[in-house]
């Protein structure tokens, strides 16, 4: 599990809040409800993190039984729906502070937007040779480009 920055900040804001609150007003029993309510803003997106990373980890098996490997330029709308495997370079990282990653996946034919909606397993960063397993969605829900919808990303090592 992973506490993105971004929960964290929100977390420290309000504990601050609070702090003044306390010291400028002295009451010291509004902390009976406000250090609890605090907590969640850390405990909840952790379980639902959690939560989440469980049931892509579920998934992992089918698509390592059902994805076909295919090269990024073989990627299209035409494949919507289909599991898929990829191998390539991760050319950029984005959104990672929100536990919400992209990459920009290559291999020799071509670049993808790769999504993913939960943190990876592991700590993927540019430069890392991954294999990507996912289905193929539309980058918007009713138009856009074939993108990959990641289930799972991990690094694998230069010579496979």
């Amino acid at each position: 599990m992973r506490v993105t920055a971004v929960t964290v900040a929100v977390f420290l804001f309000f504990i601050v809040l609070i702090a003044v609150y306390v010291f400028t007003t002295g009451e010291i029993y509004s902390l009976f409800w406000t250090v609890p309510a605090a907590a969640m803003l850390l405990l909840i997106p952790m379980a639902l993190n959690y939560m989440s990373q469980k049931q892509y980890a579920s998934l992992v098996p089918m698509y390592e039984a059902e994805a076909k490997n295919v090269r990024i330029r073989e990627i299209n709308l035409n494949k919507l729906g289909e599991p898929i495997r990829i191998k390539g370079v991760v050319e950029r990282v984005y959104f990672q502070f929100l536990n919400r990653p992209q990459y920009l996946v290559a291999d020799r034919t071509g670049e993808i937007s790769v999504k993913m909606f939960t943190s990876p397993a592991e700590d993927v960063q540019n430069g890392d040779v991954v294999e990507v397993l996912g289905t193929v969605v539309k980058r918007y829900i009713m138009t856009g480009e074939a993108v990959v919808n990641c289930v799972s990303i991990r690094k694998i090592k230069n010579d496979q």
